[in-house]
């Protein structure tokens, strides 16, 4: 889902909901969909959360209350978001969001089941990342 694939549906309105947290973003097709900011934030299409394959995916966590900052378009094809976390690496392309919107109801199911698994829950505070050690020590 890099980018816009070939008769895929294409936004008419996108609107930011700041108070509810959601981006409401109506299709072509006649889809209409009410995204989360948390569900964009734990399943932002970045490295830092996705990682660069299969099994390096980083769970998010403490993001219920995450809010968008900005909302940038990027050519024809996506948005890119900065949350008030700070995290703003990730494109979000039209598919991408489609997806989002259209398979919210699985993808809450799934973020529950790997907070469960890792003992966690969705107000856990982010893990602090791993330093790097210094190999002369």
């Amino acid at each position: 889902m890099a980018g816009l694939q070939t008769g895929s549906p294409t936004p008419e309105a996108l609107t930011v909901h700041a108070q509810s947290r959601v981006l409401e973003i109506r299709f072509s097709d006649g889809a209409n969909f009410r995204i989360p900011f948390e569900l964009m934030r734990v399943y932002s299409p970045s490295a830092e959360v996705q990682g660069h394959g299969p099994g390096q995916e980083t769970l998010q966590t403490g993001k219920r209350n995450v809010t968008l900052t900005g909302l940038e378009p990027v050519g024809n094809y996506a948005v890119q978001p900065s949350f008030s976390d700070g995290h703003d690496s990730g494109l979000f392309t039209w598919d991408y969001l489609y997806f989002l919107g259209s398979q919210q109801e699985q993808l809450w199911q799934e973020y529950e089941q790997k907070l469960k698994a890792a003992g966690m829950d969705r107000d856990a505070p982010m893990p602090e990342k791993a330093g790097h050690g210094c190999a002369s020590h």
